[in-house]
């Protein structure tokens, strides 16, 4: 005899995918974006992109605190006399998890040269399309 019971068959119901459970949308998968967002992130704050190429798929404070990392990032260049050039880094493991329907928050392994850097994401849903409503590169 067990200490434990056994739990009801029927206690833990299958669920859906929450992203299949968004009414009235079928939206895209969201690891392509993920990569993709986080390389541009990265190609931003090392001056070799602009950052109106990643206005459509970031909010307005997700732009602003790119903006302001990007002004620093281009007077620590300034300070130190190094040329804004494309970051050498190959994107590792994305880890995605799915909070609730229409919410993807996501950490991206980015390897560069002499260190790995994490990046947070997180995508929400605007019609059928993901947006990044917040990024943290750690």
């Amino acid at each position: 005899m067990s200490l434990y019971p056994e739990p009801a068959p029927d206690s833990f119901p299958e669920q859906a995918s929450p992203r299949a459970s968004v009414p009235g949308t079928v939206l895209p998968d969201p690891e392509p974006l993920l990569i993709n967002l986080t390389r541009g992130v990265m190609e931003v704050l090392a001056g070799a992109r602009e950052l109106d190429q990643l206005a459509r798929w970031v909010s307005d404070d997700v732009y602003k605190h790119l903006l302001r990392r990007v002004v620093l990032s281009a007077r620590a260049r300034a300070v130190t006399g190094r040329i804004p050039q494309r970051p050498t880094i190959s994107i590792g493991r994305v880890h995605i998890y799915e909070p609730r329907p229409g919410v993807i928050e996501a950490v991206v392994m980015v390897h560069g040269k002499a260190r790995v850097q994490c990046v947070a994401l997180r995508l929400e849903t605007v019609g059928t399309r993901w947006r990044a409503s917040a990024i943290n590169v750690l």
